[in-house]
């Protein structure tokens, strides 16, 4: 509880979000975003319920979005590859219509296992729930790497 309320007054401070936001400037190889302030990266992440209601129901999603999404899951990758010392990888099998599976793989281990539908619509209604869901999904693969830690590091 206590962890969700420090993230609702400060989610900038959350370490998934710092972990984002160093993926992102990982990407920036001509300093093209130098200017740019950190959380202005992550602003494309953040839809409220205007933007999402001006997103078609049914669309496919563009290849900003998909490398988005992409960069949201290495972000979790590199997380819990510091929580537990096990490498990572990730594999996203994703139709041209936005529908999917993104599962990230430790050893032999699948660590976490997520459906995507409606990609085109990724996005969080805020900087808070952005920090809250990848908090959570890296939890989730720190709980499944120590819980099957020897097929992990297979």
């Amino acid at each position: 509880m206590a962890d969700t309320l420090e993230l609702e007054a400060n989610p900038a401070e959350a370490p998934f979000i710092k972990e984002l936001i160093k993926v992102w400037r990982a990407q920036d190889s001509h300093g093209a975003w130098d200017s740019k302030g950190d959380l202005d990266l992550l602003e494309p992440y953040i839809l409220d319920k205007e933007k999402r209601r001006a997103l078609p129901i049914v669309g496919d999603p563009d290849p900003e979005t998909l490398w988005r999404l992409e960069l949201y899951y290495n972000a979790i990758c590199l997380s819990i590859e510091k929580a537990t010392g096990v490498m990572i990888t990730p594999m996203m099998k994703m139709s041209h219509e936005g529908f999917g599976r993104m599962v990230l793989i430790g050893g032999r281990l699948i660590v976490v296992n997520k459906q995507l539908r409606d990609v085109h619509r990724f996005g969080f209604d805020s900087l808070a729930k952005l920090a809250e869901e990848g908090a959570k999904q890296v939890q989730a693969g720190i709980d499944m790497i120590t819980k099957f830690e020897a097929v992990a590091r297979y």
